[in-house]
């Protein structure tokens, strides 16, 4: 119920906001009376965007737990696999990357797998409490609304990832030599891409349970085929043109290419690429994902 007055509160203060704003217009009599305009969509848009992305880093940082968690849990995996890896890993043509630096960038992109799930997956309780309803029946359209869910769940991924890239330096990557622009285009078109995919197949489905299951089914395998955890050229040729056709293998080669300073040997990343063609296919799936969401969002009109 507190949700749904704080949306409806913020709209009505934007309406104020914009009507006090009209300057006076002329008139028949003279320039002394307010011609009041209706209110632009794109301002109702404006304003849903940014009630539910604030809405959603508020719940998230309240939530201590889930911010450990989330946190916690990747660490571990490269803690425990890294350690129990870097004895026998070996990379031809690369031998001075041991698996902990290899495995590393596989980490990042668990940080925003993960958050992507947990983010959207709101978007179901939303429903069932009423809040979204709410939303529906406010002036904002429905791109709007994927557009303000998106923002927040990667807004909250990049937060938990600039925790992680902390420990880069222990990893085995040199923090003068990062590439940071580059990164950061990487680790924002893939949060976004991960957020409306999971926004949109939250949107189909009305559980929970149903939800995590289509996820750990489809997003996770999609993360371990992309080079995350094993070289590419490793693999059998069938893995390789599967990791190939895989997006998030353009972002694990895109965000590794940016920690190791822009140069990645081709026995660690995707042969042939470059972060050029990396970001070009990230940014090709984060917008089929955002217009995928948008559909499933307006035919669940």
């Amino acid at each position: 119920m507190r949700s749904k007055q704080a949306i409806s509160a913020a709209l009505e203060a934007d309406r104020v906001r914009t009507e006090q704003a009209l300057p006076l217009t002329a008139s028949p009599v003279g320039p002394t009376l307010l011609e009041t305009a209706p209110r632009s969509s794109f301002a109702y848009d404006f304003a849903t965007v940014r009630v539910l992305m604030k809405r959603d880093l508020v719940r998230f940082f309240r939530q201590r737990s889930r911010v450990v968690g989330a946190l916690v849990q990747p660490l571990i995996f490269w803690l425990v696999i890294g350690s129990g890896f870097s004895a026998s890993f070996r990379i031809p043509g690369a031998e001075g990357v041991g698996y902990s630096q290899y495995f590393f960038p596989g980490i990042v992109l668990m940080v925003i797998l993960f958050t992507s799930i947990f983010s959207t997956m709101s978007l179901i309780e939303d429903r069932h409490g009423g809040f979204m309803q709410a939303v529906l029946a406010a002036p904002g359209s429905r791109a709007a609304l994927v557009v303000g869910k998106v923002l927040g769940g990667s807004s909250i991924a990049l937060v938990q990832v600039a925790a992680i890239l902390v420990l880069a330096p222990i990893a085995g990557f040199s923090v003068g030599s990062i590439a940071w622009v580059p990164l950061l285009a990487c680790l924002v078109l893939t949060a976004i891409a991960l957020t409306a995919m999971g926004f949109a197949v939250a949107w189909w489905l009305d559980s929970v349970q149903g939800y995590h299951a289509i996820m750990s089914v489809f997003l996770i395998p999609l993360w371990i085929v992309s080079g995350s955890m094993f070289p590419i050229a490793g693999g059998p040729s069938w893995l390789q043109l599967l990791m190939r056709f895989n997006p998030l293998t353009y972002a694990a080669c895109g965000v590794r290419r940016a920690l190791a300073g822009g140069t990645l040997s081709g026995s660690v990343g995707l042969a042939g690429s470059s972060m050029l063609l990396e970001l070009s296919v990230i940014s090709l799936a984060a917008a089929v994902a955002l217009a995928t969401a948008v559909r499933m969002c307006r035919r669940g009109a």
